[in-house]
């Protein structure tokens, strides 16, 4: 299967310290996996566009040190350019290219932003794809009045009200972070200095003001000539033929001409085809026809026998706990198994979100999906933990006892760590419960076909419970009457009736949502 990819393409509100932009790349660069694909700086904008890629993850860390390190040497009140602008990262797009989805980019930005807000105490506006609402949406909405005006607003505007960090901004200004479909930034530079003119045709050509629809354009004087700057939000409805052509008749009104065209960072092929075909009029035309996609279509066309095979080579979980091994074990097992319970439960708010139908629970789709991945990468992680416990009370068990004070030093060590091998799978126990209760809640909320995954998170998560208690019970109970030891056995209790309690509202959603009960349950 190929590497899944994501494009990122950050905004950065610097351009005329060259080393400054270094740096914020270096930090991009820094992220194993990452390739900076192109870089774009304009010097009467002060802006500097880059555009990178690689897996999702490397491609998150990337952002965040990137915007970290602008935040660090951008300052707003001292910036000075034609671009509008909010901040020092002014706009953090996710682009799906290969083998991820829109939805996963737009829990990109969710996380992304979360963490600038938590961690760098950066203002994070969510647009686009990832939008918490329609008006935040467009990018102009969100940059209106610029950073000067957007400084004055966040403190008494409940519009203004971030989605992460705080309401108030400092130097660095606050980050607008989203997902979106491939945008073309495009910009036309007129034969002519009157800025007036490109702000006339820029009003003309945008859809917000009864243009081109998926047409973004603003006129500004860049380089001593009037331009007007856009973004084409989607070339396959609006052409980037169509967009020129429409620039080139308004301009003929005013008396004046196209001195030429630029990009912006990177450009689909597609666009291109699509103008070249448009301009050459050639009516009957293939992809295939271009010599550079017909080799590339060649070269991926190996036989089957050349591919190597990997399968087998690691043993995987399933092998490992069915060895003689004593670990992986039942505490093991109890963590996956809740890990999978966590993975549907986010699979069911993720067939919910971005539907109609749902739009009045889309909020509480989110918070669970959130939840539900901070959860699954705890259990996944305790899996390795409670085989780490056991193998501490194994060799604690082997110590030298043929001293008093050997065998003092022995029994303190097999104490603590039986009270470790019990915590471990108590941890597990406690995020299970709040498993079955996001499957609980998936259940009541989420979409009415993705029921019966509903269903089975809570039987994982239940199962988690059950096995989980078991070892805490069988670890513990050579420790009777150890004050933690009681504790423990106390707060399993409570989460076992926490369980029974959420199983039975679980039981009321599957019955009155989707019939799911058995006659038994019935």
């Amino acid at each position: 299967m190929a590497i899944p990819l994501v494009e990122c393409i950050p905004n950065f509100s610097e351009a005329r310290r060259p080393e400054v932009v270094k740096l914020i790349r270096d930090s991009i660069e820094a992220v194993p996996g990452v390739t900076v694909m192109d870089q774009h700086s304009d010097l009467d904008h002060n802006r500097t566009v880059l555009t990178f890629v690689g897996p999702p993850a490397a491609v998150e860390e990337a952002a965040f040190q990137s915007i970290a390190t602008a935040g660090k040497l951008i300052d707003l009140d001292q910036h000075r350019g034609e671009h509008p602008r909010i901040g020092a990262t002014d706009v953090v797009p996710f682009v799906p290219i290969r083998e991820v989805s829109m939805l996963e980019c737009v829990e990109m930005a969710r996380r992304l932003g979360r963490r600038v807000g938590e961690e760098l105490h950066i203002p994070v506006y969510l647009y686009e794809e990832a939008a918490t609402s329609p008006g935040r949406q467009n990018l102009e909405n969100i940059r209106k009045g610029q950073y000067e005006g957007l400084k004055e607003e966040i403190l008494i505007d409940s519009d203004r009200i971030p989605d992460y960090g705080p309401r108030e901004l400092g130097p660095a200004g606050a980050t607008v972070i989203g997902a979106r479909h491939p945008l073309i930034a495009f910009n036309v530079y007129l034969t002519t200095d009157n800025v007036g003119i490109a702000q006339h045709i820029a009003r003309t050509i945008r859809h917000s003001t009864g243009g081109l629809r998926y047409v973004k354009a603003l006129g500004l004087l860049v380089h001593g000539r009037a331009q007007v700057s856009m973004n084409l939000t989607n070339f396959r409805q609006t052409s980037i033929a169509r967009v020129m052509e429409m620039i080139r008749s308004e301009a003929r009104r005013y008396g004046v001409g196209i001195y030429q065209s630029e990009l912006v960072g990177l450009i689909p092929q597609e666009a291109l085809n699509d103008a070249a075909v448009w301009y050459l009029q050639l009516d009957v035309f293939e992809p295939g026809q271009i010599l550079e996609h017909r080799l590339a279509a060649l070269l991926r066309e190996k036989p089957a026998d050349e591919l190597e095979l990997h399968l087998g080579e690691e043993p995987g979980f399933l092998d490992q706990l069915a060895s003689a091994s004593p670990t992986p074990g039942g505490g093991c097992a109890a963590a996956y198994a809740a890990a999978s319970a966590a993975a549907l439960a986010a699979m069911v708010a993720r067939s919910t979100v971005k539907k109609k139908k749902y739009a009045a629970v889309e909020a509480d789709m989110w918070h669970l999906i959130d939840q539900a991945e901070l959860l699954r990468t705890r259990l996944t992680d305790a899996a390795q933990k409670d085989a780490e416990a056991y193998q501490a009370l194994v060799l604690s068990q082997r110590l030298p006892h043929n001293t008093a004070a050997e065998q003092a030093q022995r029994a303190a060590a097999i104490e603590q760590a039986t009270l470790q091998a019990a915590r471990i799978p108590y941890s597990i126990v406690q995020d299970a419960t709040a498993v079955l209760a996001l499957a609980a809640q998936a259940a009541a909320l989420g979409n009415v076909n993705a029921l019966p995954d509903a269903g089975s998170s809570a039987a994982l998560a239940r199962a988690a419970i059950t096995a989980g208690g078991l070892n805490i019970r069988t670890n513990l109970s050579t420790l009777p009457s150890h004050p933690e030891a009681q504790e423990l056995l106390a707060g399993l209790l409570q989460l076992e009736g926490q369980a029974g309690a959420i199983e039975t509202s679980l039981q009321v959603s599957l019955k009155e949502r989707g019939n799911l009960l058995t006659p038994e349950q019935r």
